[in-house]
């Protein structure tokens, strides 16, 4: 290929292009680039015909990004939490996959404080109440699922595994479980949902880039794969990168994305078009409620989520959208772009404190593992019992896949009572003995089975004790004045 005319124009910046310049690029372009990249952004003339693969120099992986003495891959039925799903997949994944799955902004303060958030909640368990069966299906933002644990959009998961996205896919499919795919995913939105088992439910994540027709032109393939894909999820939590320096160190990954919003924005380097050329194929910075809002409702007809709430003002404020906006998930973007940002069950706790009635207008999410805190079941229960509608896991699902590829992810998602996506409550196909170690969904059902629910409906705040977390909620300069915030004009 010929790209001397696109290296002002590459996302990246020029520089991860010339320093493959003469080198077969395959091994990385393939895992950050969707099938069909090259064709869309180059003419034919720069299709300089076949190479000869036998002239190429073999060029030799650093040890940066390698393993030595590649260990052998654990059974997956002996992996039986999330730790150490993510330790499995620490070994085999390349470093610089595992720095970008891994990495979060500055100090890692608000990824540390997600991690212990749950901690500090205890729970209160009833007793004398028949859970012989627990009923965890659920509906988010209007779709049937089986379980209120969701997969979040994770980026680039072909770093993990040859099957990517599609795999992730496929793990869902088996336990009715939603996805939401990422636009910088490494596969198109229509190869993963391709081979979708019936009722299989997806969301599109979007980035509104700075050029907004190609964000348009997004949203139209969107919509031709509305019979799949049930609602938008528009992100808010980035409109900068934040600074990730296990990602920068590691180089190319974060610098190669499609869209760099979720990593490095570009590198200050002396390339014709620089910076300004490339952060025009980024995120825009520009969204408000007044104009963004509007636009997208001129583009799609599908239910809105707002990805990125960090604050109660804010999700009352998106309500107040109802119902365009039909959910709100709150995230800190696993911390990855702002240090030191509350962690979601905070922001749980703060419209509880100040506007609950929030929940009555829309489905409140929460982003999850890993980055988001939920390392178990349990977790998720607290989460619930909170008033989220449905917990995201989006490392997770990653370490899980490349712990051991879509049945890593299966792993990751697994339940007793899922395997069949019809008639699970009746107990019919149990799985072997062999998975009988439970992960997240047969934690969820175990806790809720000990607190004395017997479905999600039966969780509530009198489950749960949140006093110590209490003193680190947000209490305001005073009363929240709910007129500051009048609603929006009828889009």
């Amino acid at each position: 290929m010929k790209v001397t005319s696109f290296l002002p124009h590459h996302p990246g910046g020029s520089q991860v292009i010339l320093q493959l310049g003469g080198q077969d690029a395959t091994e990385e372009y393939d895992p950050v680039h969707p099938p069909g990249t090259l064709e869309e952004h180059l003419p034919p003339q720069a299709r300089l015909g076949k190479v000869d693969s036998g002239s190429l120099e073999v060029s030799r992986a650093s040890s940066a990004d390698t393993h030595d003495g590649q260990p052998e891959r654990p059974a997956l039925e002996s992996l039986l939490n999330l730790q150490e799903i993510e330790e499995a997949a620490t070994q085999t994944i390349s470093h610089k996959a595992w720095a970008y799955y891994y990495s979060a902004a500055d100090d890692l303060v608000s990824k540390q404080l997600n991690n212990q958030a749950y901690r500090s909640i205890l729970m209160r368990p009833r007793v004398f109440v028949d859970c012989e069966k627990c009923d965890t299906r659920t509906q988010i933002v209007g779709q049937q699922v089986n379980s209120p644990i969701y997969v979040s959009p994770a980026a680039l998961a072909r770093l993990a595994h040859p099957s990517g996205e599609a795999g992730i896919a496929s793990a869902c499919g088996t336990y009715g479980t939603l996805q939401v795919i990422s636009q910088n995913a490494s596969l198109t939105p229509e190869q993963i949902v391709q081979d979708a088992k019936p009722g299989q439910v997806f969301g599109w994540q979007l980035y509104v880039q700075i050029d907004t027709k190609k964000s348009e032109a997004m949203l139209t393939r969107i919509n031709r794969l509305s019979d799949k894909i049930g609602f938008i999820v528009l992100t808010l939590d980035a409109p900068v990168p934040g600074k990730r320096e296990h990602d920068e160190k590691a180089k190319t990954v974060g610098a190669s994305l499609p869209v760099p919003s979720a990593t490095k924005a570009g590198k200050s380097e002396s390339t014709p078009g620089g910076i300004g050329a490339q952060l025009f194929f980024g995120t825009s910075a520009k969204l408000t409620w007044e104009k963004t809002l509007p636009w997208l409702a001129k583009h799609t007809s599908l239910p809105i989520v707002l990805k990125g709430i960090q604050t109660h003002e804010d999700a009352y404020i998106a309500s107040n959208y109802a119902p365009q906006v039909r959910g709100i998930i709150l995230s800190n973007h696993g911390g990855r772009a702002l240090d030191t940002a509350p962690p979601a069950v905070h922001t749980l706790l703060e419209i509880r404190r100040f506007c609950p009635e929030v929940f009555n207008k829309l489905d409140v999410m929460v982003d999850g593992t890993a980055n988001g805190g939920i390392q178990r079941g349990s977790d998720v229960v607290k989460a619930l019992c909170l008033g989220a509608k449905a917990v995201g896991i989006g490392r997770a699902a990653l370490y899980g896949l490349g712990a051991g590829g879509p049945d890593g992810v299966r792993r990751v998602l697994q339940s007793k009572w899922l395997r069949n996506p019809i008639n699970f409550l009746l107990n019919e196909e149990r799985v072997t003995s062999a998975n009988a170690a439970a992960v997240l969904n047969d934690e969820l059902q175990t806790a809720m089975r000990l607190l004395g629910a017997r479905n999600v409906n039966d969780l509530g705040p009198q489950h749960v004790n949140t006093r110590v977390i209490e003193n680190y909620i947000y209490n305001g300069p005073g009363a929240f004045n709910a007129t500051a915030y009048p609603p929006p004009p009828k889009l």
